[in-house]
């Protein structure tokens, strides 16, 4: 299934988040030289997130790149009061991902890469777990896929071309 990808206004503020960053080392004959890779999250708090890599001889420069990327990644997923839908389970190549929405003030029950990119988008409530891999790259990209994936009841309505009192009554 495609992402659909949003393009945003300049106006709107984007907050970013580094996930993880990694120190990557070239061997060559004048000896060792260090660069820095960075993922990073960016999002608006209200639905709508990108993910993006920056590699740079150093740290700031490479988060600084991993923002741009991200801001030319977005898509938009849907929230519902502070949680997601329904529940989804989406693989990444080896990362597995399980999400479940939550009553209100259960807070997030999520961890490392997949909380980043949770509360960029603007959940506050769900319920995640990580099975498989712990690579934060594949972590990332299997929850956005997730989030960019789930279809609430107006998109639903949408797609079968029919009211939303049709959509709750079958």
């Amino acid at each position: 299934m495609a992402m659909n990808r949003v393009k945003i206004n300049s106006d709107v503020e984007l907050k970013d988040k580094l996930v993880a960053i990694n120190r990557v080392t070239k061997v060559t004959k004048g000896g060792r030289t260090f660069t820095f890779a960075a993922i990073v999250v960016v999002g608006d708090g209200n639905g709508v997130i990108g993910w993006g890599l920056g590699k740079a001889g150093e740290v700031t420069a490479a988060i600084a790149k991993g923002v741009e990327s991200a801001k030319k990644n977005l898509v938009k997923v849907p929230i519902l009061k502070g949680t997601i839908p329904h529940e989804m389970e989406v693989s990444y190549d080896g990362a597995k991902v399980f999400l479940r929405p939550a009553a209100a003030g259960t807070g997030m029950v999520a961890g490392g890469a997949m909380r980043a990119v949770l509360e960029s988008a603007g959940v506050t409530d769900v319920l995640a777990k990580s099975k498989g891999s712990s690579n934060p790259h594949n972590l990332v990209k299997a929850t956005i896929l997730a989030l960019s994936q789930m279809r609430d009841a107006y998109i639903v309505a949408g797609d079968r071309g029919i009211s939303m009192d049709k959509v709750f009554r079958g």
